[in-house]
């Protein structure tokens, strides 16, 4: 029985491989790169981190990038695991050239996009390479496997299904056509020329020339459901999809001896290879990879949920792709960072180490030089997802709460007190009389008379039509009660006094926000108008009774 028989019995009604190339198989000559990521799980930082570099590389050399979903691990797909994908990566303005653009539909000539739906595509692979006498069907169960592997451990061999240990591999046609029949499970296996103590170079785009052992393992190309491992789409996809660099997770680099023979025995070129190590992070002082367990930071929705603008985190994530593009935007100021050339050489060989406090520095600079309107929409935007009571308060004043965003913001150096967006309620919330109900006064109260007297003064006297009129009012109470008006005199004559211009503005603080440290009070009063101020300073007359 020939080998052309077992392949028409196992795949029967496949196309042929030449139909395929003919039908499939990219056409143009030109870079291409990909991001393949499987629909298992939650977003990663480092998976946006991929995308980028997949993403501005072919962008900025002319050439294509296209998203491909590898969805072969059935058993391990989330529900709507390929939409949260491609709405996070739109998120981050990474809008590919072809593949997938919701659960179900793509664009491209190329596709399918989705691994599951190229099934016929890889069996007929398959099934040429069981003709050519370059795969087998195998029937080992858990058990043989399990037992193969003791013998190896026994014997410190290397552990895994090969050579002699390859038990299927010397199965007859007939054997095979009497399991198959008999409805005996089966996978199908590469059968590798691969010898032990043989070597590969292996030229990588970012680690440069590594020697690596030939593969000798008979690795499973179909599983028992029919749907292709990894190792094996990824070489007939990145082929026919003309992937011309696989810039792809560190994690796959030990498989690169298994992809260049597979690659070889098909007789494809093999493209590029750029693996990029994974994303650090310091732990206390041990340095280890951004956990999806222990890192709240790995999930891209965590920075949602705080409200990171997205251009700040493509800023910041641009720091760690080129280890050059810090100085280059610091000197350029540019926020557009496509202006700036990107390289595969420049990318860290060990991976680059998240710094939460640089990227909060980035952030805040970014909101800082936001204009107050667009800051107001961006934070609606959020709140809607994230504080439903800040939502409705900026919804129901508007006007004023664009004013209150504009406090200290047109400015040669604005307030850089916001590095995301949840953080801006812990700032503003007292200028909502909503949330201005029982508030905690940050004032520790030594001596009463004193303090009415200053507030009743002030509110006597009170008038804010400019900063000026209303710096007055508070140096004529500091005359008047034998407070210093500023800081230096009061330095210098210390004991003339009771205190300083500092002291009173402290008070007045206290009793309009609760609070010792805001932005600036003028502004603060100017918004809230002189009737609420008064009533403010009233109620804190009354907490202090």
């Amino acid at each position: 029985m020939s080998n052309k028989e077992i392949a028409d019995l196992i795949f029967p009604n496949v196309m042929d491989v030449k139909e395929i190339l003919k039908k499939y198989k990219r056409k143009e000559k030109i870079m291409v790169t990909r991001y393949a990521p499987s629909p298992t799980g939650f977003t990663h930082f480092g998976n946006i981190y991929t995308a980028f570099i997949n993403y501005v590389i072919a962008k900025q050399n002319n050439g294509i990038c296209f998203l491909r979903i590898e969805d072969t691990d059935q058993k391990r797909i989330v529900n709507n695991g390929i939409q949260k994908i491609i709405d996070d990566l739109k998120k981050f303005n990474i809008i590919f050239d072809e593949g997938m653009i919701d659960e179900e539909n793509e664009i491209g000539l190329y596709g399918p996009y989705r691994q599951s739906k190229r099934k016929e595509i890889y069996q007929s692979f398959i099934k040429d390479m069981i003709i050519k006498g370059i795969a087998y069907p195998c029937f080992c169960t858990e058990q043989d496997l399990e037992t193969i592997r003791k013998v190896q451990e026994n014997n410190k061999e290397e552990i895994g299904y090969y050579k002699k240990y390859a038990k299927c591999r010397n199965l007859t046609n007939e054997d095979i056509k009497k399991k198959i029949l008999n409805n005996e499970k089966y996978v199908i296996r590469f059968k590798s020329a691969g010898e032990i103590n043989k070597k590969i170079t292996v030229a990588d785009l970012i680690l440069g020339k590594i020697e690596m052992p030939e593969n000798i393992m008979d690795i499973i190309i179909m599983k028992s459901d029919g749907l292709p491992t990894y190792h094996f789409a990824h070489v007939i996809d990145d082929y026919l999809m003309g992937t011309s660099i696989v810039i792809r997770d560190h994690n796959w680099f030990t498989s690169l001896p298994i992809h260049y023979e597979l690659f070889k025995v098909l007789n494809f070129p093999i493209p590029q290879y750029a693996h990029i190590a994974p994303v650090l992070i310091n732990d206390n002082g041990t340095i280890r990879k951004l956990s999806k367990r222990k890192d709240k930071e790995a999930a891209i929705s965590y920075f949602y949920e705080n409200g990171y603008p997205v251009d700040a985190m493509m800023i910041y994530i641009a720091t760690i792709v080129n280890s050059n593009f810090e100085e280059w935007f610091s000197i350029k100021n540019n926020n557009n960072i496509y202006d700036f050339k990107f390289s595969l050489d420049k990318i860290s060989k060990s991976g680059p180490l998240f710094d939460k406090e640089k990227l909060n520095n980035i952030s805040r600079n970014y909101i800082a030089k936001m204009n107050a309107n667009d800051l107001y929409n961006n934070l609606v935007e959020w709140a809607k997802l994230y504080d439903k009571e800040l939502y409705n308060l900026l919804i129901k004043y508007k006007e004023k709460s664009i004013k209150i965003l504009n406090i200290e913001r047109e400015k040669e150096h604005p307030r850089k007190d916001y590095c995301c967006y949840k953080d801006i309620k812990s700032y503003i919330w007292f200028m909502y009389d909503e949330l201005f109900v029982n508030p905690d006064y940050e004032l520790k109260i030594d001596n009463k008379e004193e303090l009415e007297n200053i507030l009743t003064l002030f509110i006597n006297n009170y008038n804010d039509e400019t900063e000026d009129i209303w710096m007055t009012q508070i140096k004529n109470i500091c005359n008047k009660l034998g407070y210093a008006t500023s800081n230096k005199e009061f330095k210098n004559n210390t004991n003339n006094y009771k205190g300083n211009i500092s002291d009173i503005m402290l008070i007045l603080r206290v009793a309009v926000t609760s609070k010792k440290i805001t932005f600036s009070l003028y502004e603060i009063m100017k918004i809230l108008g002189k009737k609420e101020v008064i009533n403010r300073i009233e109620k804190f007359l009354k907490h202090i009774q």
